[in-house]
Protein backbone atom coordinates (compact mmCIF):
# COMPACT_ATOMS: atom_id res chain seq x y z
CA UNK A 1 0.00 0.00 0.00
CA UNK A 2 1.25 3.05 -1.19
CA UNK A 3 3.23 5.53 1.94
CA UNK A 4 1.75 9.03 2.68
CA UNK A 5 4.01 11.15 0.43
CA UNK A 6 5.52 13.62 3.24
CA UNK A 7 6.10 16.85 2.38
CA UNK A 8 9.76 19.02 2.34
CA UNK A 9 10.84 21.85 0.19
CA UNK A 10 13.76 20.07 -2.12
CA UNK A 11 15.75 22.23 -4.75
CA UNK A 12 16.53 19.77 -7.12
CA UNK A 13 15.52 16.49 -8.77
CA UNK A 14 17.45 12.96 -9.58
CA UNK A 15 16.26 10.35 -11.81
CA UNK A 16 16.91 6.70 -12.85
CA UNK A 17 16.39 6.03 -16.56
CA UNK A 18 15.65 2.73 -17.42
CA UNK A 19 12.44 1.48 -15.86
CA UNK A 20 11.59 5.14 -14.85
CA UNK A 21 11.85 7.58 -17.56
CA UNK A 22 11.91 5.15 -20.47
CA UNK A 23 10.07 1.84 -20.65
CA UNK A 24 13.32 -0.16 -21.37
CA UNK A 25 13.38 -2.78 -18.97
CA UNK A 26 10.64 -5.47 -20.02
CA UNK A 27 11.78 -5.28 -23.58
CA UNK A 28 15.74 -5.94 -22.49
CA UNK A 29 14.56 -8.67 -19.92
CA UNK A 30 12.63 -10.29 -22.73
CA UNK A 31 15.95 -9.68 -24.96
CA UNK A 32 18.07 -11.52 -22.69
CA UNK A 33 15.34 -14.73 -21.54
CA UNK A 34 14.96 -15.19 -25.81
CA UNK A 35 18.81 -14.81 -26.41
CA UNK A 36 19.53 -17.55 -23.60
CA UNK A 37 16.85 -19.60 -24.66
CA UNK A 38 17.77 -19.65 -28.26
CA UNK A 39 21.00 -21.45 -26.83
CA UNK A 40 19.25 -23.91 -25.01
CA UNK A 41 19.68 -21.91 -21.97
CA UNK A 42 17.21 -21.67 -18.88
CA UNK A 43 17.44 -17.82 -17.72
CA UNK A 44 14.13 -16.93 -16.12
CA UNK A 45 12.83 -14.00 -15.16
CA UNK A 46 13.72 -14.09 -11.32
CA UNK A 47 17.14 -14.90 -11.78
CA UNK A 48 17.45 -11.79 -14.78
CA UNK A 49 15.75 -9.64 -12.04
CA UNK A 50 19.25 -9.50 -9.88
CA UNK A 51 20.74 -7.47 -11.94
CA UNK A 52 18.08 -4.74 -12.62
CA UNK A 53 19.16 -1.46 -11.39
CA UNK A 54 22.89 -2.67 -11.43
CA UNK A 55 25.98 -1.27 -13.11
CA UNK A 56 26.86 -2.81 -16.12
CA UNK A 57 30.28 -3.89 -15.20
CA UNK A 58 28.28 -6.02 -11.56
CA UNK A 59 25.14 -6.76 -14.14
CA UNK A 60 27.49 -8.59 -16.45
CA UNK A 61 29.15 -10.64 -14.03
CA UNK A 62 26.24 -12.03 -12.25
CA UNK A 63 25.05 -12.80 -16.02
CA UNK A 64 28.09 -14.41 -17.02
CA UNK A 65 27.29 -16.91 -13.89
CA UNK A 66 24.20 -17.21 -14.72
CA UNK A 67 24.71 -18.03 -18.62
CA UNK A 68 27.70 -20.70 -17.83
CA UNK A 69 30.76 -18.50 -17.98
CA UNK A 70 32.09 -15.72 -20.34
CA UNK A 71 32.32 -17.54 -24.05
CA UNK A 72 28.06 -18.28 -23.65
CA UNK A 73 27.91 -14.39 -21.91
CA UNK A 74 29.42 -12.59 -25.04
CA UNK A 75 27.60 -14.69 -27.61
CA UNK A 76 24.22 -14.00 -25.61
CA UNK A 77 25.17 -10.25 -25.26
CA UNK A 78 25.93 -10.21 -28.76
CA UNK A 79 22.29 -11.55 -29.84
CA UNK A 80 20.96 -9.08 -27.03
CA UNK A 81 22.62 -5.97 -28.81
CA UNK A 82 20.90 -6.79 -32.33
CA UNK A 83 17.99 -7.43 -30.65
CA UNK A 84 17.66 -3.74 -29.03
CA UNK A 85 18.70 -2.26 -32.24
CA UNK A 86 17.23 1.03 -32.46
CA UNK A 87 17.24 2.00 -35.68
CA UNK A 88 13.73 2.23 -36.31
CA UNK A 89 11.34 5.77 -36.94
CA UNK A 90 10.09 4.97 -33.50
CA UNK A 91 12.41 5.07 -30.16
CA UNK A 92 12.85 0.89 -28.99
CA UNK A 93 12.52 2.52 -25.10
CA UNK A 94 9.33 5.47 -25.16
CA UNK A 95 8.77 7.59 -22.60
CA UNK A 96 6.91 6.54 -19.77
CA UNK A 97 3.55 7.43 -18.95
CA UNK A 98 3.25 10.89 -16.61
CA UNK A 99 7.29 11.25 -17.68
CA UNK A 100 7.17 14.26 -20.24
CA UNK A 101 5.11 16.47 -18.87
CA UNK A 102 6.51 16.35 -15.09
CA UNK A 103 10.07 17.24 -16.37
CA UNK A 104 8.34 20.18 -18.53
CA UNK A 105 6.84 21.06 -15.27
CA UNK A 106 9.52 21.08 -13.55
CA UNK A 107 11.65 23.44 -16.64
CA UNK A 108 9.10 25.83 -15.79
CA UNK A 109 9.52 25.81 -11.86
CA UNK A 110 13.21 26.31 -12.59
CA UNK A 111 14.51 23.51 -10.60
CA UNK A 112 17.35 21.56 -11.60
CA UNK A 113 17.53 18.00 -13.00
CA UNK A 114 20.15 15.28 -13.23
CA UNK A 115 19.89 11.66 -14.04
CA UNK A 116 21.69 8.98 -12.01
CA UNK A 117 21.30 6.08 -14.52
CA UNK A 118 23.16 2.73 -14.45
CA UNK A 119 23.48 2.71 -18.31
CA UNK A 120 26.68 4.08 -19.54
CA UNK A 121 26.62 7.89 -20.14
CA UNK A 122 26.62 7.65 -24.09
CA UNK A 123 23.30 5.06 -23.53
CA UNK A 124 21.76 8.07 -21.48
CA UNK A 125 22.03 10.75 -23.93
CA UNK A 126 21.11 8.64 -26.41
CA UNK A 127 17.96 7.01 -25.12
CA UNK A 128 16.78 10.14 -23.52
CA UNK A 129 17.64 12.38 -27.10
CA UNK A 130 15.51 10.28 -28.70
CA UNK A 131 12.31 10.54 -26.79
CA UNK A 132 12.93 14.05 -26.98
CA UNK A 133 13.62 14.74 -23.22
CA UNK A 134 17.29 15.20 -23.01
CA UNK A 135 17.00 19.65 -22.94
CA UNK A 136 15.57 19.08 -19.23
CA UNK A 137 18.70 17.79 -17.84
CA UNK A 138 21.22 19.93 -16.54
CA UNK A 139 23.45 16.70 -15.99
CA UNK A 140 24.10 13.37 -15.73
CA UNK A 141 25.94 10.62 -14.59
CA UNK A 142 26.32 7.01 -16.01
CA UNK A 143 27.35 3.88 -14.68
CA UNK A 144 30.69 3.94 -16.87
CA UNK A 145 31.64 6.63 -14.37
CA UNK A 146 31.87 5.45 -11.21
CA UNK A 147 33.95 2.71 -9.45
CA UNK A 148 30.91 1.19 -7.86
CA UNK A 149 26.86 0.96 -9.26
CA UNK A 150 23.64 1.34 -7.52
CA UNK A 151 23.00 0.50 -5.03
CA UNK A 152 26.52 1.91 -4.09
CA UNK A 153 25.49 5.91 -3.37
CA UNK A 154 28.51 6.69 -6.04
CA UNK A 155 25.88 7.50 -8.88
CA UNK A 156 24.05 9.77 -6.78
CA UNK A 157 26.67 11.71 -5.07
CA UNK A 158 28.29 12.37 -8.70
CA UNK A 159 24.74 13.59 -10.17
CA UNK A 160 24.06 16.06 -7.06
CA UNK A 161 28.05 17.16 -7.68
CA UNK A 162 26.86 18.05 -11.08
CA UNK A 163 23.95 19.75 -10.49
CA UNK A 164 25.89 21.79 -7.29
CA UNK A 165 23.33 21.11 -4.70
CA UNK A 166 23.70 19.10 -1.68
CA UNK A 167 22.49 15.37 -1.94
CA UNK A 168 19.83 16.66 1.05
CA UNK A 169 18.16 18.98 -1.29
CA UNK A 170 17.51 16.82 -3.74
CA UNK A 171 14.89 14.55 -4.29
CA UNK A 172 15.42 11.30 -6.65
CA UNK A 173 12.75 9.43 -8.77
CA UNK A 174 13.33 5.54 -8.29
CA UNK A 175 12.01 2.30 -9.87
CA UNK A 176 14.21 -0.27 -8.35
CA UNK A 177 15.40 -1.33 -5.29
CA UNK A 178 18.86 -1.15 -5.78
CA UNK A 179 18.45 2.16 -7.15
CA UNK A 180 16.59 3.42 -3.61
CA UNK A 181 19.11 2.27 -1.70
CA UNK A 182 21.79 3.90 -3.62
CA UNK A 183 19.79 7.55 -3.36
CA UNK A 184 19.17 6.52 0.51
CA UNK A 185 22.81 6.28 1.17
CA UNK A 186 23.54 9.47 -0.60
CA UNK A 187 21.41 11.01 1.51
CA UNK A 188 19.18 11.93 -0.86
CA UNK A 189 15.29 11.26 -0.41
CA UNK A 190 13.78 8.89 -3.26
CA UNK A 191 10.02 8.67 -4.18
CA UNK A 192 9.78 4.98 -5.74
CA UNK A 193 7.83 4.51 -8.51
CA UNK A 194 8.19 0.73 -9.06
CA UNK A 195 8.22 -0.95 -12.67
CA UNK A 196 9.08 -4.77 -12.71
CA UNK A 197 10.09 -5.49 -9.13
CA UNK A 198 8.46 -3.53 -6.07
CA UNK A 199 11.28 -3.09 -3.30
CA UNK A 200 11.01 -4.68 0.04
CA UNK A 201 9.45 -3.15 2.78
CA UNK A 202 12.59 -2.12 4.52
CA UNK A 203 13.46 0.27 1.55
CA UNK A 204 9.97 1.17 1.28
CA UNK A 205 9.61 2.40 5.12
CA UNK A 206 12.76 4.76 4.74
CA UNK A 207 11.78 6.55 0.88
CA UNK A 208 9.51 9.44 0.63
CA UNK A 209 6.50 7.69 -0.68
CA UNK A 210 5.83 5.38 -3.48
CA UNK A 211 4.09 6.37 -6.61
CA UNK A 212 1.96 3.90 -9.18
CA UNK A 213 2.81 6.07 -11.48
CA UNK A 214 5.22 9.72 -12.87
CA UNK A 215 1.44 10.67 -13.82
CA UNK A 216 0.80 11.18 -9.78
CA UNK A 217 3.63 13.17 -9.36
CA UNK A 218 2.34 16.13 -10.44
CA UNK A 219 -0.28 17.03 -7.45
CA UNK A 220 2.77 16.95 -5.47
CA UNK A 221 5.35 19.39 -7.01
CA UNK A 222 3.82 22.52 -4.80
CA UNK A 223 5.16 20.66 -2.03
CA UNK A 224 8.27 19.37 -3.09
CA UNK A 225 9.69 22.00 -4.41
CA UNK A 226 9.56 25.88 -4.24
CA UNK A 227 7.28 27.88 -6.08
CA UNK A 228 9.30 29.63 -9.17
Amino acid sequence: MPLTLRQFRFTAAIFDMDGLLVDSERVTQRAWIDAAQARGIALEEVDYLQVVGRASADSDAMLTKLLGGPGVFELVRADVAARLSDGGPAPLFPLKPGAASLLQALRQAGVPCAVASSSRRDEIEHRLARVGVLQHFHAWAGGNEVPRGKPDPALYLLAAARLGVDPIQCLAFEDSENGARAAQAAGVAVVIVPDLKRPGAEVVERSYGVLESLVLAHDHLPHWFPAP
